[in-house]
C-alpha cells in the first residue's frame, strides 16, 4: 500500500499491549500470544509489545549467562509471533534479543505482516548505560537505519525506547511517511527516586515523545511494561531493589494530545484509531516539513559545534 494513497479512504486501530514479565521467557512469549489475539478481538489492526517482551528486563546486571536468551532472526519467536498476527489478520510489532552472530546482539524490533511473514528488521540505534540499564553491555547499535514500512493498514515506523529521547529518529523515520512511530519501551523508576523524581521522569517521557508527534505531524505510540522486577531469568536474578516499570503507554496524536492513556500499575490492552486524514488536516494548518530549512543543517551531524575561541582579524 502507498503511503500517497487518500487519508479519506482508511483509518485503522492501534493495539499497544501494556504487559508484566515473569521468570520464564516460554510463559511471556504464550502470554504475549494470547494478548495478541485479545487486542485483535477488540478491533486491533496493527499491535504492538513492549521492548524485550520474551523477559524480565535483564540489563539490570552485566552477566555472560544472558547472552542465551538472544535467537535468531528469522528463529522461534519471530515463527510464533508470525503465526499469530497471520490468525488474526494483523500487523505486528515485536521486540526481541536479536543473536546476529557469536558475539554480536542488537535489540531488534520486527514487524509481521498479516500473513505472518517478516515486513521489516528494525535494530535499535541508540544504546543507553546507566544504573540497572546496562546495555551497552548486551547490545551492538543498530547499523539498518531508521525505517518506515508499507502494510495492509498504513504505513508506520518503529523505534525502540532510547530512541524516544532523540527528535532525529523520530524526524527521518516520519520523513520517509510514516503515520505512526512505535516505541516499544522498557522504562521503570529506581525504587529510591521514585518520590523525589517520578513524576517529573514520567513526564518528561512523554512530553518528549508528545513533541515527536508536534514537529512531524504523526502519530506515536509508547508502548511499556509494567511491574516491579529484578531481571529474574529462570531464578537468575539481578540483586538490589530491581526497577518499577511505570507502565502508562499511550498513544498521541499528530496535533500532540493524549488520545489513549494506560495505567502505572496494571496490564492493559490500549486501543486508539488512526485517522490518516488527521493527519493531513494538521500538516495543512502546521506545515513544518514545508518550513524546514535544509540548506541550513548541515552541523547537524557533528557530534557537538566548540565555541569559537578566536577571530578572524578585520579589515
Amino acid at each position: 500500500m502507498s503511503h500517497a494513497r487518500s487519508p479519506k479512504s482508511r483509518k485503522y486501530n492501534v493495539g499497544l499491549i501494556q504487559m508484566s514479565m515473569g521468570p520464564d521467557p516460554k510463559d511471556n512469549l504464550a502470554a504475549a500470544i494470547t494478548k495478541i489475539h485479545q487486542a485483535a478481538e477488540l478491533g486491533a489492526n496493527v499491535i504492538c509489545l513492549p521492548e524485550l517482551f520474551r523477559a524480565q528486563y535483564f540489563c539490570q546486571r552485566e552477566d555472560t549467562r544472558l547472552f542465551d536468551l538472544a535467537e535468531a532472526i528469522p528463529g522461534p519467536s519471530t515463527a510464533a509471533i508470525g503465526e499469530a498476527a497471520r490468525e488474526t489478520h494483523t500487523v505486528v510489532i515485536a521486540s526481541l534479543f536479536e543473536r546476529r552472530a557469536a558475539g554480536l546482539y542488537h535489540n531488534t524490533a520486527v514487524t509481521l505482516h498479516t500473513d505472518g511473514s517478516i515486513a521489516g528488521v528494525y535494530r535499535k540505534m541508540h544504546i543507553p548505560d546507566d544504573p540497572l540499564y546496562y546495555e551497552k553491555y548486551y547490545f551492538t547499535p543498530g547499523d539498518r537505519g531508521f525505517q518506515a514500512l508499507d502494510t495492509a493498514f498504513g504505513r508506520i515506523g518503529t523505534l525502540v525506547c532510547w530512541d524516544q529521547w532523540y527528535p532525529e529518529g523520530a524526524r527521518l523515520t516520519a520523513l520517509q511517511g510514516a503515520e505512526v512511530l512505535f516505541y516499544p519501551t522498557a522504562i521503570g523508576w529506581h525504587p529510591a527516586e521514585k518520590a523525589e523524581f517520578g513524576v517529573a521522569q514520567y513526564d518528561a517521557w512523554q512530553t518528549v515523545q508528545r513533541g515527536h508527534a508536534i514537529a512531524n505531524g504523526v502519530y506515536v505510540a509508547g508502548v511499556n511494561r509494567v511491574g516491579q522486577e529484578q531481571g529474574d531469568v529462570l531464578g537468575n536474578r539481578a540483586e538490589g531493589q530491581g526497577l518499577e516499570f511505570w507502565g502508562g503507554s499511550f498513544l498521541a496524536d499528530p496535533f500532540g494530545r493524549v488520545i489513549a492513556k494506560a495505567s502505572h500499575d496494571s496490564e492493559e490492552i490500549l486501543l486508539g484509531e488512526i485517522d490518516p486524514t488527521l493527519l493531513e488536516d494538521t500538516r495543512r494548518n502546521w506545515p513544518f516539513l514545508r518550513d524546514r530549512r535544509i540548506d541550513a543543517y548541515g552541523q547537524i551531524t557533528q557530534r557537538f559545534l566548540d565555541p569559537v575561541v578566536s577571530f578572524p582579524e578585520q579589515k
